[in-house]
This record gives structure tokens, C-alpha cells and sequence, in this order.
């Protein structure tokens, strides 16, 4: 479709006016969104219901492949990675392939001479 509004911040198109009045909360920082339980606040309401399930308990997304369940479905993602072997985050410098972002920015971190510690 076409993408006729755009962010005067960072210059991303959107389709409709309410895609874009969602994404610039992230350059506003706004956050009407609270939880009842913890006060922490979120942009989205999507984003406070995965958040409530912490407090809840409830795990609605089940991996297929061995039953266990999650709270999130990019957690479940992720764990499917454990049966798929699947490795998405490749290191531009070396090649080497990992299953989380946050392990290729570790990694990325020694390419540089930078150490988390």
C-alpha cells in the first residue's frame, strides 16, 4: 500500500495516520499505559497485557515441538530456535551466527575491545 504519512523525527513512512501517531510515542517517550500491579507504564496497551502475564501466570503460546509454553510469543520464537537450529543474528566481522541479538552485541563487544565487566 501506499505509505503517505511520515515522521517528522525520524522520517519512517506509515500507511495511516493512527500507525503513525503510535510509532512517534517512541521519540515522545509518552507512556498512558500502567500497570496496576508493578506501575510500570508502556506506549502501547498491547504492550501492558504481554506485560500483565508476568503477574498472571498465564503462558498462552505453546511450542509445538516439546509442550512448553510461554508468556510471550517472541519468547516462544526464540525457543523454537532451540529446535530449528535456526541462528539469525550473524556477526558482519567474523560470520559467526547466533540465536539472540543480545549474544551477537556481546560478541560484537570483543570485536572492539569492549568488555561488559
Amino acid at each position: 500500500g501506499e505509505k503517505l504519512h511520515q515522521c517528522i523525527d525520524c522520517g519512517r513512512f506509515y500507511s495511516t495516520s493512527s500507525a503513525l501517531r503510535s510509532h512517534v510515542k517512541i521519540h515522545t517517550g509518552e507512556k498512558n499505559y500502567k500497570c496496576l500491579d508493578c506501575g510500570r507504564t508502556f506506549a502501547h496497551s498491547g504492550s501492558l497485557r504481554s506485560h500483565s502475564q508476568i503477574h498472571t501466570g498465564e503462558k498462552p503460546h505453546k511450542c509445538l515441538e516439546c509442550d512448553k509454553c510461554f508468556s510471550r510469543k517472541d519468547y516462544l520464537v526464540s525457543h523454537q530456535r532451540t529446535h530449528t537450529g535456526e541462528k539469525p543474528y550473524k556477526c558482519l566481522e567474523c560470520g559467526k551466527c547466533y540465536v539472540h541479538p543480545s549474544t551477537l552485541q556481546r560478541h560484537m563487544q570483543n570485536h572492539a575491545g569492549e568488555h561488559p565487566y
